[in-house]
């Protein structure tokens, strides 16, 4: 993951953020607009290692396309990334660019029972905001590097391997806690499991 996306400048993110108005889109089949919005980014969007900072600048690309039966969102965005190298625990920074879409429907169909899992515009009003967390939540690594090639930790030391170099290692060298079993005698219990 790159750091191509650098701006992580936050603003306060309110619900009105991710809603759009279809009426200049009117309803006839086959019309369609391009939006593009900057907002901030809302809060608790993120999984394990890796999210993105709440109020963060988020780049929105929309077209909605007028269709029978509501409004067809086709849609990109851009989202920065904050978290932990999932080997060496230092901190990155990236960017996640996802797609999406969804069609929001102008009302619910009493005889269609897999309406519960569609979505539905509000009056003439639609909010992308969980389309878009759906997308990045979905995108977001589940183990996030600092670059490709990150080494991770030691095992022995926890000394991060990319600072301490390829030479680094710990031959002949035993952990202090396990020193007074060095003189411990054992020959005589393998004699004793071999008769």
């Amino acid at each position: 993951m790159s750091n191509v996306y650098g701006k992580h400048v936050t603003h306060e993110a309110s619900p009105q953020d991710f809603v759009f108005d279809t009426r200049p889109l009117g309803r006839q089949p086959g019309s369609f607009r391009d939006e593009t919005r900057t907002v901030p980014a809302p809060s608790g969007l993120g999984a394990g290692l890796v999210w993105v900072p709440a109020g963060a600048e988020v780049v929105l690309e929309v077209r909605f396309e007028a269709v029978t039966e509501g409004v067809l969102v086709t849609g990109s965005a851009i989202a920065p990334l904050a978290g932990e190298c999932a080997r060496c625990l230092d901190s990155l920074t990236s960017s996640a660019e996802v797609s999406f879409q969804e069609l929001y429907r102008y009302q619910a169909d009493p005889d269609d029972p897999g309406d519960d899992e569609d979505r539905f515009l509000d009056g003439d009003r639609l909010d992308l905001e969980p389309a878009f967390r759906d997308a990045v939540v979905l995108a977001l690594p589940l183990s996030p590097l600092c670059r490709e090639d990150c080494p991770g930790l030691c095992a022995e030391c926890g000394a991060r391997l990319a600072d301490a170099g390829p030479l680094h290692g710990h031959d002949g060298e035993v952990d202090p806690r396990w020193g007074p079993l060095r003189g411990l005698d054992v020959s005589d219990v393998a004699e004793r499991q071999e008769g």
